[in-house]
């Protein structure tokens, strides 16, 4: 069987996540499980109002496309999809979607934990805060957890 290709798409609306699960597994008897991770806007107890994120267009979709066929790879994924919005987005609304389709659930859960801690340090995406008060903040800052957890793969 041929590797199955992973959507991809960076977007400034929402997504609805139900309905990219049922397009991945349609007509699909092959898949045993499937995992699914929604990255929400937090409001940080309360001082956040939303978040600006800002991407490289082209490359975004370049870099998750190859994440995605390593995890493809790496975990024998019968499909893939990874969605990542940009603009501004008010705490509680969605970022992030990653769905991994597996004939078995470790595969599944490890696809989309791989493809996660790829996409937090290796996709060229910026996340500026806004506010509560109206206030812009600075550019978040990379974090070193993030960058154990994409590590970890590696061992």
């Amino acid at each position: 069987m041929a590797r199955p290709t992973p959507t991809i798409r960076v977007q400034r609306d929402d997504f609805d996540a139900a309905a990219e699960s049922r397009g991945l597994t349609a007509d699909r008897k092959d898949i045993g499980a499937i995992v699914s991770f929604v990255g929400l806007c937090r409001d940080e107890a309360g001082t956040l109002s939303a978040l600006e994120l800002e991407h490289y267009p082209g490359m975004a979709e370049t870099e998750m496309t190859r994440i995605a066929e390593l995890a493809i790879d790496r975990f024998s994924l019968l499909g893939l999809t990874a969605i990542h919005r940009f603009g501004r987005i008010e705490a509680g609304e969605q970022i992030v979607l990653v769905i991994a389709a597996a004939p078995h659930r470790q595969a599944a859960f490890d696809g989309a934990n791989f493809v996660m801690d790829f996409l937090k340090t290796s996709a060229p995406f910026w996340k500026k805060e806004h506010s509560q008060d109206g206030s812009s903040g600075d550019w978040v800052a990379a974090k070193d957890a993030d960058d154990t957890a994409r590590d970890r793969w590696s061992r």
